[in-house]
């Protein structure tokens, strides 16, 4: 397998290195730039977004025909990376969770009419959405078998009772999917619906503080009380939840990885370039060969990590699963992310712990990374069962 990128795609990521360069990472140097919640404000955002659209370089994950680039996962491996050298840059060119994933979800499973009525909205960035599954002990969260929100057929509606939490960008979304159980069968319990945020029997009770920085939106509980939603809004078919979940995580959690390379590139970027002036006990930091092994070990992971996530997402192009290739990446580049930043702020030093440089914005973003679209133990439990299956075969060729 051939992993050089063609002429095209090649041409579209120094693209969007330039645009980055350009006009995405000096608003990072400006405090201003910098919401509440440590992202960027949308009325500062906006400007370069619109300058994204007239660059030809929006939502490279969306179909042509609704206004996106409509490239291959490969394409988005190369891309997603290069734009996530700026904190900023997967929101400028509109590939950031959870709307990136949405849009890929929507795509290929919905209907035209669902298409027209709430992808079509999202990648012309006119509205935001969110995705609403993970549920409070007892409810589910890896496991989604152990849902108890649920959707009560009345006529041609569902009705809606439950209760969510850590729904990522929920406050200001209008469009939700929403995954609810609609029969006790162990696997056609569950169905995905649409709805938007003006329906009344739904409201968000909170949005959790965490360690942060927080997406655009924040982490919400959310509670349903008497949500009516038409069946018309149903995604796939009526049990289709499960596999509605699959289309959708399976692709997310590898542009997690995507963006995570990106960052954890640039923080070996900052790392390298202070040391490389930092003088102490009469010589460079860089000409010490203790500092050269970090940065040499790190540089040495994110290698493997592009190679495992460019390997899974050739595979999702070829119309595979993946499953046990998105599973190895995930937890790969999750450690990945977290060992660069963790180095580059030692580095660094107290400039490093400081807010002088993003690392520390992307330490306490990248510890998520083991816990966000499946913790690291339960993708290591599926890499357990794939060999258990598959014996020799877990490693074949093709």
């Amino acid at each position: 397998m051939d992993f050089t990128l063609s002429p095209e795609i090649e041409a579209i990521r120094l693209r969007v290195r330039a645009f980055v360069e350009e006009h995405v990472l000096p608003l990072e140097s400006d405090p201003a730039n910098f919401a509440d919640h440590e992202n960027i404000p949308a009325a500062r955002l906006e400007p370069v977004r619109e300058k994204a659209k007239k660059a030809g370089l929006w939502a490279p994950q969306a179909p042509k025909e609704y206004g996106g680039m409509g490239l291959p996962i490969v394409a988005w491996a190369a891309i997603y990376e290069e734009a996530a050298r700026s904190i900023f840059g997967p929101l400028a060119i509109h590939c950031m969770a959870p709307d990136d994933g949405n849009m890929n979800l929507l795509a290929r499973a919905g209907t035209p009419a669902q298409k027209d009525r709430w992808l079509k909205p999202i990648v012309d960035g006119k509205v935001r959405s969110a995705f609403a599954m993970t549920e409070p002990h007892p409810g589910s969260g890896s496991d989604p078998g152990m849902m108890l929100t649920r959707a009560v057929k009345k006529g041609d509606r569902y009705i809606v009772t439950g209760h969510k939490w850590f729904i990522t960008g929920a406050e200001g979304a209008a469009h939700f999917i929403l995954m609810a159980r609609t029969s006790d069968e162990p696997r056609r319990g569950l169905t995905a619906f649409l709805y938007h945020k003006d329906q009344p029997g739904w409201r968000i009770l909170r949005r959790i503080p965490i360690m942060g920085p927080h997406e655009h939106g924040g982490h919400c509980e959310i509670e349903y009380d008497g949500l009516e939603i038409p069946e018309e809004n149903i995604l796939l078919k009526v049990g289709d939840g499960l596999r509605v979940t699959q289309i959708r995580l399976g692709p997310a959690r590898l542009t997690h990885c995507m963006r995570w390379l990106g960052f954890a590139k640039r923080c070996m970027e900052i790392a390298q370039e202070y040391v490389g002036r930092r003088d102490a006990f009469g010589s460079k930091l860089a000409s010490r060969e203790g500092i050269q092994i970090k940065l040499g070990e790190v540089a040495h992971q994110i290698a493997i990590g592009r190679l495992l996530t460019m390997h899974a997402a050739w595979k999702l192009d070829q119309g595979d699963r993946a499953r046990k290739e998105v599973s190895m990446a995930k937890v790969q580049v999750a450690d990945t992310l977290h060992q660069a930043a963790d180095v580059a702020i030692q580095l660094n030093g107290a400039r490093g712990y400081s807010k002088d440089t993003i690392l520390e914005w992307i330490y306490r973003y990248g510890r998520s990374a083991r816990l966000v679209d499946g913790a690291s133990e339960v993708h290591k439990m599926v890499l357990a069962r794939f060999m258990r299956e598959e014996g020799r075969d877990f490693w074949k060729w093709g």
